[in-house]
């Protein structure tokens, strides 16, 4: 189990050392065969444009450690308004409502702990397993037509003289696009702390909802659960590091990332000996094989409601 507090040095070296983004030449849609979330390399190529950003995410780490230590969390219900950003060149990019409402259900149900397979949680985890609390309202669609094949993970889809839509009201609402991303990605999120102007989440159309063109093994709109997570300050389970830190107390230590569906237990190879959570929304799994958080995650993402918290525009 993690330290649920580290040094300033420590989260420098979280933001300011991850992986370099590629940017990659052949963005063209092909099958996904494992699960690619571009968020971390987003977070990096931010990093390097806005020097002051890691300086902004360490002071949000810092006021989410103080509201965790002193129980100061939002009371009451979270409800986040959501505007769903549609960028088709085809019939098939163009998501139908229902689509687009079978994703808001997903996150509905994930958040709130309803998902029938939370059942499935292992005795094991049932005493951390969380209902986050927080719901989703689907308020607006806003579609436009383009002759992009792929818009890559530079944020292009989120400007308007760029040929993307930009963001609604991002202070007050959660926006997410739903586009052809490319290059094997499922989708990414901006993580609290970057510039309004691209702040949200993109989901490639193929993995967006639970119906119409969304491609198994990513078709129960978990690719949503886990981009929003990031967005709410979550980290990959995995810590981006082998045998790294996500800043969560309650998640078993993950020497790297899980893919498919494994088996429980799955064993960790990172000392002392412990079962890794597998079936956490922020590892790597196929859509059915993931189905928790933690309480130590719900209160990680509660964290950015409160007054003076980084998302406290969506508080009560």
């Amino acid at each position: 189990m993690k330290k649920l507090l580290l040094s300033a040095m420590a989260l420098m070296m979280l933001f300011s050392c991850q992986n370099d983004q590629t940017d990659s030449t052949d963005l063209s849609a092909s099958a996904v065969t494992k699960r690619g979330c571009a968020s971390q390399d987003v977070l990096d190529a931010q990093l390097k444009a806005d020097p002051t950003l890691a300086l902004k995410m360490n002071q949000i780490e810092a006021f989410t450690q103080k509201s965790m230590l002193t129980n100061r969390l939002v009371n009451g219900k979270i409800v986040i308004p959501v505007v769903v950003n549609v960028l088709y060149r085809t019939a098939a990019e163009n998501i139908s409502d229902a689509q687009i409402q079978s994703q808001i259900d997903v996150l509905n149900q994930d958040y709130n702990a309803t998902n029938p397979d939370f059942n499935s949680v292992p005795s094991e985890f049932a005493g951390v397993a969380a209902n986050v609390g927080i719901t989703f309202e689907l308020v607006q669609v806003i579609r436009k037509s383009t002759n992009k094949t792929s818009w890559g993970t530079r944020d292009v889809m989120k400007n308007s003289k760029r040929g993307g839509i930009d963001p609604t009201s991002p202070e007050t609402t959660l926006n997410m696009w739903a586009c052809t991303i490319g290059g094997g990605i499922l989708g990414y999120a901006q993580f609290p702390g970057g510039s309004s102007s691209t702040d949200g989440v993109v989901i490639d159309s193929n993995y967006f909802g639970v119906s119409g063109a969304a491609s198994y093994p990513y078709n129960l709109g978990r690719t949503g659960s886990h981009e929003v997570g990031h967005w709410m300050n979550l980290r990959h389970i995995w810590g981006d590091a082998s045998c790294g830190n996500d800043l969560v107390s309650d998640t078993p230590v993950h020497k790297t990332s899980n893919f498919g569906v494994p088996t429980y237990p799955y064993v960790s190879t990172c000392l002392p000996a412990h079962n890794e959570m597998t079936m956490n929304y922020m590892d790597y799994t196929d859509d059915r094989g993931m189905y928790m958080f933690t309480n130590g995650q719900k209160s990680r993402m509660s964290a950015l409601f409160v007054s003076g918290g980084a998302r406290s525009g969506f508080g009560i």
